[in-house]
């Protein structure tokens, strides 16, 4: 499991988030993690599948608490499933095949941040035209003629779960996909931290392509936006994201640039 404070060492997540932030991931579960009571309460009827994505997560998600210097302690859901964290912190927890990872700061360095994790793969058939606009689908056609080895559908519902998970705690109502339009920028391949071309066992994408791919994006709300701290709407979000080791990692810091 990989530790790190963002911009000090590798990592997905930490090539993503700003070092304000202090990001946890792991590629492989905890079969040894113990939940608090409260927490293993919510998993009386879970499977397996369930419980080891949940307490993974759970388990980043303290060691990067433990970074800040927070006492651990159960880390319920809330009415949206959205972590419940401690007084006077900010944080996101993803998880997806192979890789779970959380991100926490004080809350007097960032506003907001969501993160999400998803396969380097196409997205189901008829999802992405569900959730996304005619401007975004757009591009990401273009895209995938000029480098088919990022699969964009995917990468654009990714930075949509980054945008809700940034929304939410603030705002604290649902976010539309069809509310907030997408532009990315693609940096194109480089040797970014945590490639992992050419290793045994590492997705086909990144041996061919030799190297991690990068960029930015930008949410635009169509929907009113909440009040912030410092008295301002809120109208648009940036992000990061790699796209290595056959995953999609994004990430979106409010009130500091990654």
């Amino acid at each position: 499991m990989a530790e790190l404070r963002a911009g000090v060492e590798a990592g997905l997540l930490g090539s993503v988030v700003p070092a304000a932030a202090v990001a946890v991931e792991t590629f492989t579960d905890d079969l040894e993690a113990v939940l608090f009571p409260a927490e293993e309460a919510l998993l009386a009827r879970a499977v397996e599948k369930r419980r080891r994505e949940f307490t993974t997560g759970r388990v980043c998600a303290r060691r990067a608490l433990t970074r800040l210097g927070v006492a651990p302690g159960p880390l319920l859901p809330g009415p949206q499933r959205e972590p419940l964290w401690p007084a006077g912190i900010v944080g996101s927890i993803t998880h997806t095949d192979g890789y779970r990872a959380a991100v926490v700061a004080w809350d007097r360095d960032l506003v907001s941040v969501g993160i999400d994790a998803e396969p380097n793969g196409p997205t189901p058939e008829g999802v992405f035209e569900r959730v996304s606009l005619p401007s975004e689908r757009a591009w990401a056609d273009a895209a995938a003629r000029r480098a088919p080895e990022v699969h964009w559908d995917r990468l654009l519902f990714c930075a949509k779960e980054s945008v809700y998970k940034t929304w939410f705690p603030l705002a604290r109502r649902w976010l539309g996909f069809e509310e907030a339009e997408i532009t990315l920028t693609d940096d194109g391949t480089a040797g970014a931290p945590g490639t992992t071309a050419g290793v045994p066992g590492t997705s086909a994408d990144a041996a061919r392509a030799g190297t991690a791919r990068t960029g930015g994006f930008s949410a635009r709300l169509l929907v009113p936006g909440p009040t912030l701290p410092d008295g301002t709407r809120l109208t648009t979000l940036a992000g990061r994201f790699v796209v290595d080791r056959g995953l999609i990692v994004t990430a979106i810091t409010l009130g500091e640039a990654a």
